[in-house]
């Protein structure tokens, strides 16, 4: 999160809570106890110190609306889910991190556009995701191997060329 100055007071929005909570994605947001199971397995907590999904809901429970919807962190969620599948309160924090994403710019504090580049970046990545797994079936189809037909299918399924 943004570091705020040390005479600067914090902002306070104590309905910041309920009105993430409102929203489809929101709903469990209060019933998280702090537990940091969301963090420990979060792959992008691993790489980046800063990124903690544990604070980043503490935030929003605190109603540190700015702080939150102003950080760059909130874009850093690769909704993995892995965080969404351990949370013992069903938090669904993937869920909370498209809410929060969608009030930062209804309330201007992102470029209207930015999702929609975001959108076409990650558009991008699962084009080559794809391709890959594409290209690794046709190579293990013409090298024989045992597995290469279920994952023709697979990408049959999925409406793949294989």
């Amino acid at each position: 999160m943004k570091a705020a100055s040390e005479n600067a007071p914090r902002v306070v929005n104590p309905r910041f809570k309920y009105e993430v909570a409102a929203r489809p994605g929101g709903q469990q947001i209060k019933v998280c106890f702090g537990c940091g199971i969301c963090t420990a397995g979060c792959p992008v907590a691993e790489i980046d110190a800063a990124y903690n999904p544990r604070r980043i809901i503490r935030l929003v429970l605190l109603g540190l609306e700015e702080e939150v919807l102003t950080a760059d962190l909130i874009w850093l969620c690769t909704t993995c889910f892995t965080c969404y599948a351990r949370c013992p309160q069903d938090v669904k924090f993937t869920d909370v991190m498209g809410v929060l994403r969608d009030l930062a710019v209804e309330k201007g504090y992102v470029h209207p556009s930015f999702p929609a580049r975001l959108r076409a970046l990650d558009d991008t990545v699962q084009r080559a995701r794809r391709d890959g797994a594409r290209a690794l079936a046709r190579a293990k189809a013409e090298a024989g191997e045992p597995d290469a037909g279920l994952l023709r299918r697979i990408l049959a399924a999925a409406g793949e060329d294989s």
